[in-house]
This record gives C-alpha cells, sequence and structure tokens, in this order.
C-alpha cells in the first residue's frame, strides 16, 4: 500500500503564497493592460525611475528574480524603446538597463492605474493590515535561502 495522502493546502506556505501572488498580480496585469504593461513590466520600469541604469544583476536582486528571467523581461521592454540594455563601459561582461524618455513616459501613464489599484486594495484589505503584510513578506526574503545561487 502506498504512502496516506496528506492535505497541503492549508499548511503549504508555498501554495498559499502563490495563490495570493496570481490574485493580486492579475488584477493589476489587468488594470495596467489598458497602458501596455504587465505589472513586472511596471515594477522594473519603477525601480530604473529611481534608481537610473542598473546592471541586469542588480536589478534581478532588487526585484527578487533571477538574472535570466530579469534578462527575458527586459527582452520586450528593449523592443518597444521602453529601456535600453547594453554592455556596461567599466564591465563588458555586465550589461545595463536604463529606462528611456518612452518608459517614463509609458511609467507616468501607469502610475494613476497604480494607485487606484493600490487605494481599492488597501480599503478592501485594510491599510494598516497591507502594511504588515509587505513587512512579512519583505522578510521572507531574509529567510536565508537562496534560490538563485550559481
Amino acid at each position: 500500500m502506498g504512502p496516506t495522502p496528506t492535505n497541503l493546502d492549508d499548511p503549504c506556505n508555498n501554495l498559499a503564497l502563490r495563490k495570493a501572488a496570481r490574485y493580486l498580480g492579475a488584477t493589476y496585469d489587468k488594470v495596467l493592460a489598458s497602458v501596455g504593461l504587465r505589472a513586472t513590466q511596471f515594477s522594473i520600469l519603477h525601480k530604473l525611475s529611481v534608481h537610473g541604469e542598473m546592471t541586469i544583476t542588480s536589478l534581478a536582486e532588487v526585484i527578487a528574480m533571477d538574472r535570466t528571467t530579469m534578462a527575458s523581461n527586459l527582452k520586450p521592454l528593449a523592443r518597444e524603446g521602453l529601456v535600453t540594455v547594453e554592455p556596461s563601459a567599466a564591465d563588458r561582461r555586465a550589461r545595463i538597463a536604463t529606462i528611456t524618455p518612452e518608459g517614463l513616459s509609458r511609467l507616468d501613464a501607469a502610475l494613476p492605474l497604480w494607485r487606484d489599484v493600490q487605494t481599492r486594495f488597501e480599503e478592501s484589505f485594510g491599510a494598516e493590515e497591507a502594511a504588515r503584510l509587505r513587512a512579512s513578506l519583505g522578510a521572507v526574503l531574509h529567510t536565508g535561502f537562496q534560490p538563485w545561487a550559481e
């Protein structure tokens, strides 16, 4: 006889996190689609607008994404002229991502849509609860795992 099946739905941190991420992510994606962005693309443009140019590796770190996935996410943004990705002058192995004026314009168009979703979520979920949720999720990133280590 095989192993006894267990119900992993309730205690599985990964499933609970992914369900919530898909639900909220799809909500942001739906709203941002009107300006031709997905939520991840919005986040990338926002980080580049704040930090200026960044290596793909450092951009991947601040977004909590592996470098290869970040490079893939930058390709459509580069095709649309929203970012440039060029070799670094200091280190030819590193590639530098920079937001373009068109990228800033698209980000400006997306910001009110993003703010609206933020506001609606916090009104429904609770502003203090949302702040605690962000803090808890931020703490997850410091639990000692190294999912993208070479």
